[in-house]
C-alpha cells in the first residue's frame, strides 16, 4: 500500500495526538469552536472553519480510519487507494506555494493553483461538479436550569442571522417569474479566465458570480432580497435540549446556520451552560445531596422526608450510622436511557449542639460510663 502525504493533519489543528478517544476529541473541539468563533472579539472565521473540517472526520469512525490511512485527500481515493477524482494529488496542495514565484525577474501567481490542476484532472468546463457554496456556521449560548438539565427542555430562541428570503423561498425571482439560462456563463455555473503561471498561461474556471454556479438566473428579481434569495433577519429557533446535558455541552443543528445565495446553510453550535443547584451536584450519572442528622436520630435511627427532583419521598435512616456515610436511593438521578436513570446518593453529617442543657450533660455522662 503507497503512502500518501497529509495535507493537514486534523490532530495537531484540535491539539490531541492520534491516539485520541471520543471524548478528547469532543472536548477540544468545543473548547477551540467557542475560542475562535467569528462572532467573539478575538475570534478567527479561517481557524474555526479548520476546527470544524478536523472534528467533522475525527468523530466519525468510517472517515478518521480512511483518513488515518490515507490522509486528508481521503475522500478523493478510490476503492484501490487512487481512482475516482484525481485532484487531490494523494495530498499535494498547490495552496503551499501561495505568494508568488520569480523566475528570470518575471513574477506568477500560485493562489489558485488547485483551481488550475483540478482543471486538467476532472474538473472544467465538461461535466465536472457543480461546486456547492455553504453558509457560515454561526453559534450562540442558553443558559438552562439545573433540573432542565436533568430531565431536558424544548427551548425557543431569536437568532439574527442571513437567512432564506421567505417571500421568493431562496430563489432570488419575483412570484410568479420562470427563471432563464444564465447568459454570463451559458448556463455552465462556470466561468473559464486565463491565468500567468511558471507552466505558462493556463486556462482555468471559477464559479459564476451572476448565478453563483446555479447556471440559471430570475427573469425579474425578488422586491424583498434584491435577487440574492437570502437576507439578514431574526429568526426563531426551537431547541430539543436532550435529557442529562452537562455544563458545557454542545448542541448542532445541522442546516440552522447562516444561509448562503444558491448553496447549502451552514450549522448553528448551541452551548449549554446549567446553572447551579442550592441542594443537588451531579457526580456522572448519579445526583449527590448532603442531609443533616441530629446526633439522637443518627444513633437510634428514623425516617426523614426528603425532596427530590421528582418530589418528596421518605427515607430510612438506620440507627448507628457515621459521619459521612453515604444512603443510595436507585433510579433517583440523572437519565442514562430510556427508562433507566441514576441513582441519588444522600451524604449524612451529624451535627452536634453547640450547648448541652444540664439534664442532656447527665445523660450522656451515662452513655459514658457505658462506653457509649
Amino acid at each position: 500500500m503507497p503512502e500518501f502525504k497529509m495535507s493537514k493533519d486534523y490532530y495537531e489543528t484540535l491539539g490531541v495526538n492520534k491516539g485520541a478517544s471520543k471524548d478528547e476529541i469532543k472536548k477540544a473541539f468545543y473548547k477551540l469552536a467557542h475560542k475562535y468563533h467569528p462572532d467573539k472579539k478575538g475570534g478567527n472565521e479561517t481557524k474555526f472553519k479548520q476546527v470544524n473540517e478536523a472534528y467533522q472526520v475525527l468523530s466519525d469512525d468510517g472517515k478518521r480510519s480512511k483518513y488515518d490511512q490515507f490522509g486528508s485527500q481521503f475522500e478523493n481515493m478510490g476503492a484501490g487507494g487512487y481512482g475516482g477524482n484525481a485532484g487531490g494529488f494523494g495530498g499535494f496542495d498547490a495552496s503551499d506555494f501561495a505568494g508568488g514565484f520569480q523566475n528570470g525577474g518575471a513574477e506568477f501567481d500560485f493562489g489558485n493553483l488547485n483551481d488550475i490542476f483540478s482543471d486538467f484532472f476532472g474538473g472544467g468546463m465538461g461535466g465536472g461538479k457543480r461546486e456547492v457554496r455553504r453558509g457560515r456556521d454561526i453559534s450562540t449560548e442558553v443558559q438552562i436550569s439545573f433540573v432542565d438539565s436533568i430531565f431536558g427542555i424544548n427551548r425557543k430562541i431569536l437568532i439574527t442571522k442571513t437567512s432564506q428570503c421567505l417571500t421568493c423561498k431562496g430563489s432570488g425571482a419575483k412570484e410568479g417569474t420562470k427563471m432563464e439560462t444564465c447568459k454570463h456563463c451559458n448556463g455552465q455555473g462556470k466561468v473559464r479566465e486565463v491565468k500567468r503561471s511558471f507552466l505558462g498561461n493556463i486556462s482555468s474556471t471559477k464559479v459564476c458570480e451572476e448565478c453563483m454556479g446555479s447556471g440559471t438566473v430570475p427573469k425579474e428579481i425578488c422586491d424583498t432580497c434584491k435577487g440574492k434569495g437570502v437576507l439578514r433577519r431574526e429568526e426563531e429557533v426551537s431547541i430539543a435540549i436532550p435529557s442529562g446535558i452537562r455544563d458545557g455541552e454542545m448542541i448542532r443543528m445541522t442546516g440552522m446556520g447562516e444561509a448562503v445565495s444558491k448553496g447549502v446553510t451552514g450549522d448553528l453550535y448551541i452551548k449549554i451552560n446549567v446553572a447551579s443547584h442550592p441542594v443537588f451536584k451531579r457526580d456522572g450519572h448519579d445526583l449527590v445531596m448532603n442531609l443533616n442528622l441530629k446526633l439522637s436520630d443518627a444513633l437510634l435511627g428514623t425516617k426523614y422526608p426528603i425532596e427530590t427532583l421528582d418530589g418528596e419521598i421518605e427515607v430510612t435512616i438506620p440507627e448507628g450510622v457515621s459521619i459521612n456515610e453515604i444512603l443510595r436511593v436507585r433510579g433517583k438521578g440523572v437519565p442514562v436511557e430510556k427508562n433507566k436513570r441514576g441513582d441519588l446518593l444522600i451524604k449524612l453529617n451529624i451535627k452536634l449542639p453547640g450547648r448541652l442543657s444540664r439534664k442532656a450533660r447527665e445523660t450522656i455522662e451515662e452513655l459514658k460510663k457505658e462506653g457509649i
